[in-house]
C-alpha cells in the first residue's frame, strides 16, 4: 500500500490511527489507557516465537520461517467448532512448501529482499505473524491471564484460535477466561418492498 500511496507504511498507519481516535471519539467512546502498536513489541513476539521453539511448540525451516503446529494443542478448535480433519479437508490453495501441515500457522516469516518492514531474528531477517502480534502485546499489558478477549466475529477464527494454541503452551492454558465477539454491521441500500392492502 505504501508504495501504491507513496507514503511510508509509518503515513499510513499513523493516518488510520488518527481517523481511529476521532471516529472514537466522535459517538463518545473514552479512549483506552494504551494503543500498543505491533511494530514497537518485536522484541516481545521474537522471545515468545523463541521460547515456543524452544519448548518445542514451534518448528522453524530451513527458509527461515518458523510455524506452530496446531496437532501439538489438542484443545484447537475448540473456540470456533472446527476440528484439524475439517481443516485439512477444506484447505484450498497452495500450502508453503516448509510446514509439515497445511493446518500448521506461522509465528515468524523470512523477509524477501524487497519487504520494507523487517527485523533481525535468529532465523533471519522476517517479520511476525499476525496471531503472535496480539499475543505478545495481551500477555505484556494484560498478563498470563486476563479476564476478556473481545473482537470482530471474523476474528474467531482462525486469529484468536491461533492466539489460545500459542499462547497456552507458555501460560498453562488459554489466556482469556472470556471470548466475546460482535457481529458484523451491515448497510447497504435498503429495499423497498411494497404490499397491497
Amino acid at each position: 500500500q505504501a508504495g501504491l500511496e507513496h507514503r511510508s507504511s509509518a503515513e499510513i498507519a499513523d493516518a488510520y490511527e488518527a481517523a481511529f481516535h476521532a471516529d472514537e471519539a466522535a459517538v463518545n467512546i473514552l479512549p483506552a489507557h494504551v494503543f500498543p502498536r505491533a511494530t514497537d513489541h518485536i522484541p516481545d513476539m521474537l522471545a515468545l516465537a523463541e521460547a515456543l521453539v524452544d519448548m518445542r511448540h514451534a518448528y522453524a525451516t530451513d527458509a527461515g520461517n518458523v510455524y506452530y503446529p496446531v496437532a501439538s494443542y489438542p484443545a484447537y478448535g475448540q473456540l470456533s467448532g472446527n476440528t484439524l480433519d475439517e481443516l485439512r479437508a477444506g484447505h484450498r490453495g497452495e500450502v508453503e512448501p516448509d510446514k509439515r501441515d497445511a493446518a500448521d500457522f506461522a509465528l515468524w516469516k523470512s523477509a524477501g529482499p524487497r519487504r520494507a518492514l523487517k527485523w533481525p531474528s535468529r532465523w533471519g531477517d522476517g517479520y511476525p505473524g499476525w496471531h503472535l502480534e496480539c499475543s505478545a502485546m495481551a500477555r505484556r499489558y494484560l498478563g498470563d491471564h486476563f479476564d476478556l478477549h473481545t473482537g470482530g466475529i471474523d476474528n474467531v477464527f482462525p486469529h484468536h484460535e491461533d492466539e489460545i494454541a500459542q499462547s497456552a503452551p507458555l501460560v498453562g492454558g488459554p489466556p482469556a477466561r472470556l471470548w466475546v465477539h460482535g457481529e458484523h454491521l451491515l448497510a447497504g441500500r435498503l429495499r423497498t418492498v411494497q404490499r397491497s392492502l
